[in-house]
C-alpha cells in the first residue's frame, strides 16, 4: 500500500506531461527565419551568373507551418539591389505592413539594412510561396510557402505517402535586372528567358543540365502529392506526367473538389497541388512543362523543361543503372491550346457550398491590356523600339499604374499624407468600345497615374476583369493582395451583364488569388472588402506590371481594433 501511494504522484506528473505535450501539439506555433540576399555564383547552361539569392539557395529555402502558426522572417540585404519579400496569397489580417510589394505597403529594403516579416496564417491550407517583389529579382528570389493543417486536423483527402514540391521557373543566361532595365531604356518588349526550369533546374533537353535534372521518387501503389507552383516571371505553363492522371485537390491554398486530369495550366502565380498514383509500369516518366502562349506574334521560349518520376522498383532501379534509360515523354498541348485551358479551368468547384456574396456595394468594370505610347518629342529612335516607333505599355481601365518613389502607398493612406496616391481610380472603363474587337488607335495611349479605388469596410465586390485586344489580346493571371476571391464566370468576348450574369456560379465557386483571364475574354470575381490597408491587383506577368498593369484598392478601417490595420513596425524601411 505504501508502495502504491508512493507511486500516484509520479503517474499524475506524467499525465500532466502528457496532457502538456498534447496541448502545446494543438497550440498555434510561431516560426523564425533569416532570409540574406546575397550574389551567389549559380552556373546552368554552362555559364555561370552571380545570381541573387536567399541564404545562397536558388530556389530559396521552403517554409512549413501549420494553419494558425505566426512566421517572424528578418530579411537582410547583402545584395547591392533594393529589395522586399512578398509572401504570394498569405492573406495578411490587418498586417499589411507586411505584404511586401515595393512602394504600394513599405519602402525597399535597401542594401545593407533589414526588415522583420511578422504574419499570422489565418485558415489558409496547402501551397502557397514567397518571392522578391522589387523590379524582377523575383527571377530567382523564390521559394515554397507549405501551410499543413492545423496540428490535429488531417487533409480532406487520404493522407498522402510521401510529398515533392515542384517550382516552375525561367533562366536568363544573363543578369535579369539587366534585361528589364534595357527594355525600359528601348521601350521595347524584354528579351525572353533561356530556360523554363523545375526547382531551378532546366533538365535533360537543355545543354549543360542533364546531370541535374530534378527525380521525383514514387513506388508502386503508392499515391503521392504534387504540390506544383507557377514562380516564372513572363509565363504561363502547361504541366504533364508521362502516362499518368492528376488528381486536383488544391490550387492557392485552398481545397477544391477533386477532379482528374492529364495536365494543368498554371498562370505565374498560380499554385496546383495534385494526387498521383503509382499506377504505372515502374519505370522513368518525364514530368514535362512548356509555354501556353496566348498573345498573338509575341516572342515566346518554346523550349520544355523536365523532371523524372522514378518508381523505386524500376528494373534498372535493382541494378543502379536508371541513369542510362531514357524516360518516357509525355505529349503536350499546342503552345496556343486555349481549348485545353477552358476545359481545365471550368473544371474548379469548392468542395462545398460556399458563402458568394450576393448583395453587391461595389459593382465594378476593369479592363485589363497592353498599349502603345507615342514616342516624346525628347525621345530618340534607340529609346522608341516598340511597333511603329513606339514605347510598350500597359494598363486597367486606361490608367498606367506609377509607383511612388519616395513613400509607401499605405503610409500616405493610413497617416493621410497627400500628393501620393489619389482615389478617383474609375469604376468603369472611362471610354466604352469592342473590347475584343479592332480597337481603334486612339484608344492605345493610356494615361499615366498613381490611383486607387477606396472601398468601405466590409464592402461586397463584384469586380468584371475584361480583357482587351489593344495590341494583342492575351491570358492575363490577375493576382489581388490580401485577398482570396471568388472566381463566379469566366467566358470569351466582350461581357455582356444582360446575359451573362446566368454563367454565375453562386453555389460552390472556387477560391483563388490569382485568376487567368481568358485571353479576348474575361472573369468575374467577388470578395467581402475585410482587411484594411492599400493591397495592389496587378497581372503576374512582371513585364506587364512593369509596364503599368495594376491598380490599388485602399481598404478604410472598420470599427475597432479587430477590423484595423496594427499600427507600422518601427524598423519599417523608409525611401
Amino acid at each position: 500500500m505504501v508502495a502504491g501511494s508512493s507511486l500516484t504522484p509520479n503517474w499524475f506528473a506524467v499525465l500532466l506531461l502528457f496532457a502538456s505535450a498534447a496541448l502545446s501539439l494543438a497550440h498555434p506555433q510561431t516560426h523564425r527565419h533569416q532570409f540574406v540576399i546575397q550574389a551567389t555564383p549559380v552556373k546552368r547552361l554552362c555559364k555561370t551568373h552571380n545570381a541573387i539569392t536567399v541564404n545562397g539557395q536558388f530556389p530559396g529555402p521552403t517554409l512549413e507551418v501549420n494553419n494558425g502558426d505566426t512566421l517572424i522572417v528578418t530579411v537582410i540585404n547583402k545584395a547591392k539591389y533594393n529589395v522586399t519579400i512578398h509572401w504570394h496569397g498569405i492573406r495578411q489580417l490587418r498586417t499589411g505592413w507586411a505584404d511586401g510589394p515595393e512602394f504600394v505597403t513599405q519602402c525597399p529594403i535597401r542594401p545593407g539594412g533589414s526588415y522583420t516579416y511578422r504574419f499570422t496564417v489565418q485558415g489558409q491550407e496547402g501551397t502557397l510561396w514567397w518571392h522578391a517583389h522589387s523590379s524582377w529579382l523575383r527571377a530567382t528570389v523564390y521559394g515554397a510557402l507549405i501551410i499543413r493543417p492545423r496540428r490535429g486536423d488531417s487533409f480532406p483527402f487520404p493522407k498522402p505517402n510521401r510529398e515533392a514540391i515542384l517550382l516552375m521557373g525561367e533562366w536568363w543566361d544573363a543578369n535579369p535586372i539587366d534585361v528589364v532595365r534595357q527594355a525600359t531604356r528601348t521601350g521595347a518588349a524584354p528579351n525572353v528567358s533561356d530556360a523554363y526550369t523545375f526547382n531551378g533546374q532546366p533538365g535533360d533537353f537543355y545543354k549543360c543540365s542533364s546531370k541535374d535534372t530534378v527525380v521525383v521518387n514514387i513506388d508502386s501503389g503508392e499515391t503521392n502529392l504534387l504540390r506544383v507552383v507557377n514562380s516564372a516571371l513572363n509565363q504561363a505553363l502547361f504541366f504533364t506526367v508521362a502516362n499518368h492522371k492528376l488528381t486536383v485537390v488544391g490550387a492557392d491554398a485552398s481545397y477544391t473538389k477533386p477532379f482528374t486530369t492529364s495536365v494543368l495550366m498554371l498562370g505565374p502565380g498560380q499554385t496546383t497541388d495534385v494526387l498521383i498514383s503509382g499506377n504505372q509500369v515502374p519505370n522513368r516518366y518525364y514530368i514535362a512543362a512548356r509555354a501556353y502562349q496566348s498573345a498573338q506574334n509575341a516572342p515566346f521560349g518554346n523550349t520544355t523543361t523536365t523532371a523524372i518520376l522514378s518508381y523505386k522498383s524500376a528494373p534498372c532501379a535493382a541494378k543502379k543503372g536508371c541513369a542510362s534509360i531514357k524516360p518516357i515523354m509525355p505529349s503536350l498541348p499546342a503552345y496556343n491550346d486555349t481549348a485545353t485551358v477552358t476545359a481545365f479551368s471550368k473544371k474548379f468547384r469548392s468542395p462545398r457550398p460556399v458563402p458568394v456574396p450576393t448583395k453587391i456595394d461595389e459593382s465594378l468594370f476593369f479592363t485589363i491590356g497592353l498599349g502603345l505610347n507615342n514616342c516624346p518629342r525628347n525621345f530618340k529612335s534607340s529609346q522608341c523600339q516598340g511597333p511603329n516607333g513606339t514605347r510598350f505599355t500597359a494598363s486597367m481601365n486606361n490608367v498606367s499604374f506609377v509607383l511612388p518613389s519616395n513613400i509607401s502607398i499605405l503610409q500616405a493612406f493610413q497617416q493621410r499624407i497627400p500628393g501620393v496616391v489619389t482615389p478617383d481610380f474609375p469604376a468603369n472603363p472611362p471610354v466604352k468600345f469592342d473590347y475584343t474587337g479592332n480597337v481603334s488607335q486612339s484608344l492605345f495611349q493610356p494615361v499615366p497615374g498613381t490611383k486607387g479605388y477606396r472601398l468601405k469596410y466590409g464592402s461586397r465586390v463584384q469586380v468584371v476583369l475584361q480583357d482587351t485586344s489593344i495590341v494583342t489580346p492575351e491570358n492575363h493571371p490577375i493576382h489581388l493582395h490580401g485577398y482570396d476571391f471568388y472566381i463566379i464566370a469566366e467566358g470569351f468576348g466582350n461581357f455582356n451583364p444582360k446575359t451573362d450574369t446566368k454563367k454565375f456560379n453562386l453555389v460552390d465557386p472556387p477560391l483563388r488569388n490569382t485568376v487567368a483571364v481568358p485571353t479576348n475574354g474575361w472573369a468575374v470575381i467577388r470578395f467581402v472588402a475585410d482587411n484594411p490597408g492599400a493591397w495592389i491587383m496587378h497581372c503576374h506577368l512582371d513585364v506587364h506590371i512593369t509596364w503599368g498593369l495594376a491598380m490599388v484598392f485602399l481598404v478604410d478601417n472598420g470599427v475597432g481594433q479587430l477590423q484595423s490595420i496594427e499600427a507600422p513596425p518601427p524598423d519599417l524601411p523608409i525611401c
